[in-house]
C-alpha cells in the first residue's frame, strides 16, 4: 500500500509540473500565469476537485508515442467562486503548446457534459496552439465534440472564455459560440488564419496584434466583450462578473444585499438632458445613478459606443442595461450597435434577468454603407430579441425616440411590460425640422416660416404626451424619480410569466 501511496504522490507532482519548470518559467517571462496558476486566482483558495489528472494521449505517429505527459495540456475540474459551484477548463501552454488532442477535448467535453447536468456555468481559459496536428483528423473530431456541447449548452449554463494566449485555426470557434469572451492585452489573439497565411494568400502585411489582438477584436471586431491588461486582472474581474449572472437557465440571478435603498433620488438627473435638442450628455451618468451603488459592469464599452450594453443591480438583483449613447453618433442605431445589443438582450432573456433600456434615439444611421452592408436584417435582430424576450422589460425615454428606432428599442408594442417617459422625451415619426419639410414641402418659402412650422411641429408632438394619451407611455415621471419608479416596476414584475408560441425555434434575421 505504502508503495501505491508513493506512486500516486509522484504522478501527481509530475502531472502538477506540466511541461516542466523551463517552460513554465518561459510563461512567466511572457507575463502569463500557468494553467493551474489561473485555477487558483481564479477559484476560492482551497475548492478545485481536479479531474483527469492521469489522462494521457494516445497517438503513436511522428515519435509522439516517446512523449507524454499526464493531463494532456489542459486542466480540469470544479470549483466555487464565491461560494458558487463553476466548471473549468485551463490549457496549459507548457505542455506541447496547448494544442488540442482527442484525450485533451475528451477532458474539456466530460466537465461540459458534468455542468449541464448539475446546472453550473463552464469557464474557459484558453491558451493553445490550435488542433495536435500528429494527431490529424482526431484532433478535428475532437473540437467538433466541444463545438457540439458548445451549442447545446447554449442558453441552459452560461458558457465564458478567456483568451489568455493564442487561439487560432477552428479552435476560435468554441469561444465564439459562447456568451462572453474576454481577452488579455498583449499576451492574447484570436483568428482562423495567421499572418503567414494571409501573407501567402492575399499578399497582405499584418502583425498578429493587428489581426487577432485583444485591441482588434474589443473595437473592430466585436468579437470580444473585454480586454484586461494582464492575467491576474482578468481572472479578479472575472469573478466580479460572475456574481452576477444565474448557475443556469432554471434559476433567477442571484441576490446580493445591497445599502442603497430603492427610494433614492437623484436630483441631478433633473439637468441631465440640455435644452437644447442637438447637444449631447453622457447617458452612463444616468446609468451609474440609477443602480445600486453605481456599480455598472459594462460590456464591449470599445465597440459601436453609441449602444451601452452591461449588467447592474437593483434591490440586490441583477438586471441587464441597454441604453442608447447620445455621446456617439447621437446615438443612433447602426449596423454594429444592433447586432452589439441584439446578443446581449436574447443572453438576459435566456438567463431570467429583467431587461432596463434608456432610450434617446433619433433613428437608424442613414447612409449607403449602411443600407448596403445590411441595416434592415442587422436592424431586425434587435427588434427580434426584444420582441421575442418574456423577462421583465422596463423602458424609459430620457429624450428623442424618433421612427422605427422607437418601436425596436423595448417599446411598449413589443410587450415592453413599463414604459416611462422623462418630460424631455420626442416620441415622434422623426425630428421637427425633417417632419417640417416633408408636411409643408411647398409652402416654406421663407425662414421664418421654416421657423414658424418647426416650432409648431415641437410643441405638438416634441413631448410625451401624444404617446401617453394612448397609452403607449405608462406615466410621465421627473427624473430624479427612475431608480424609484424602475425599481418598483421591477419588483412588480417580479413574478411575471409569459411564454411564446411553441416552436422548434424562431427563425432570427442571423
Amino acid at each position: 500500500m505504502h508503495d501505491i501511496i508513493e506512486e500516486l504522490e509522484k504522478r501527481r507532482e509530475r502531472a502538477r509540473q506540466g511541461g516542466g519548470k523551463e517552460r513554465i518559467a518561459r510563461q512567466h517571462a511572457k507575463g502569463k500565469l500557468s494553467a493551474r496558476e489561473r485555477i487558483e486566482l481564479l477559484l476560492d483558495p482551497g475548492t478545485f476537485e481536479e479531474w483527469d489528472m492521469f489522462v494521457e494521449h494516445r497517438c503513436v505517429d511522428f515519435g509522439m508515442d516517446k512523449q507524454s505527459i499526464p493531463g494532456d495540456g489542459v486542466v480540469t475540474g470544479y470549483g466555487t467562486i464565491n461560494g458558487r459551484l463553476i466548471f473549468v477548463f485551463s490549457q496549459d501552454f507548457t505542455v506541447f503548446g496547448g494544442s488540442l488532442s482527442e484525450s485533451h477535448a475528451q477532458k474539456i467535453a466530460k466537465i461540459m457534459d458534468q455542468a449541464m447536468e448539475v446546472g453550473a456555468p463552464v469557464i474557459g481559459l484558453n491558451d493553445s496552439g490550435g488542433a495536435r496536428i500528429q494527431e490529424g483528423v482526431a484532433s478535428l473530431a475532437g473540437y467538433a465534440e466541444v463545438f457540439q456541447r458548445n451549442v447545446e449548452a447554449s442558453g441552459v449554463i452560461p458558457q465564458i472564455s478567456v483568451i489568455m494566449g493564442p487561439c487560432a485555426g477552428g479552435a476560435v470557434y468554441s469561444p465564439a459560440i459562447t456568451d462572453f469572451i474576454f481577452m488579455v492585452e498583449d499576451t492574447s489573439y484570436m483568428f482562423v488564419t495567421g499572418p503567414d497565411v494571409v501573407k501567402t494568400v492575399t499578399h497582405e502585411e499584418v502583425t498578429l496584434e493587428e489581426l487577432g489582438g485583444a485591441s482588434a477584436h474589443t473595437t473592430k471586431s466585436g468579437v470580444a466583450h473585454n480586454a484586461f491588461a494582464n492575467d491576474a486582472e482578468a481572472l479578479l474581474y472575472l469573478r466580479r462578473f460572475i456574481d452576477f449572472l444565474p448557475a443556469n437557465n432554471k434559476e433567477k440571478p442571484p441576490l446580493r444585499p445591497t445599502p442603497d435603498r430603492a427610494e433614492r433620488v437623484e436630483l441631478s438627473l433633473d439637468t441631465l438632458v440640455p435644452d437644447n435638442p442637438n447637444k449631447p450628455y453622457d447617458m452612463k451618468e444616468l446609468i451609474e445613478k440609477v443602480l445600486d451603488e453605481g456599480d455598472f459592469f459594462e460590456l464591449q464599452p470599445d465597440y459601436a459606443a453609441n449602444i451601452i450594453i452591461g449588467f447592474g443591480r437593483m434591490e440586490g438583483s441583477t438586471v441587464g442595461i441597454v441604453a442608447n449613447q447620445p455621446m456617439v453618433l447621437a446615438g443612433c442605431l447602426d449596423i454594429d450597435s444592433a447586432i452589439k445589443a441584439a446578443r446581449f438582450v436574447r443572453f438576459c432573456d435566456a438567463f431570467n434577468i429583467p431587461i432596463v433600456t434608456f432610450v434617446d434615439v433619433p433613428g437608424f444611421l442613414p447612409g449607403s454603407a449602411q443600407e448596403l452592408g445590411g441595416i434592415i436584417k442587422h436592424g431586425a435582430k434587435l427588434l427580434y430579441a426584444f420582441a421575442e424576450a418574456t423577462v421583465p422589460k422596463v423602458t424609459v425615454i430620457t429624450r428623442k425616440a424618433y421612427g422605427g428606432a422607437y418601436d425596436v428599442m423595448s417599446s411598449k408594442h413589443l410587450r415592453g411590460d413599463v414604459s416611462f417617459a422623462w418630460p424631455s422625451a420626442e416620441i415622434a415619426v422623426m425630428g421637427p425640422k425633417g417632419a417640417v419639410e416633408i408636411i409643408f414641402r411647398g409652402d416654406l418659402d421663407s425662414d421664418e416660416k421654416v421657423t414658424a412650422r418647426t416650432d409648431e411641429y415641437r410643441e405638438r408632438f416634441a413631448n410625451p404626451f401624444i404617446a401617453a394619451q394612448r397609452g403607449f407611455i405608462d406615466d410621465v415621471i421627473m427624473p430624479h424619480n427612475t431608480r424609484v419608479r424602475v425599481c418598483r416596476s421591477l419588483r412588480m414584475l417580479k413574478n411575471k410569466k409569459l411564454k411564446n408560441p411553441w416552436k422548434k425555434h424562431g427563425n432570427i434575421p442571423l
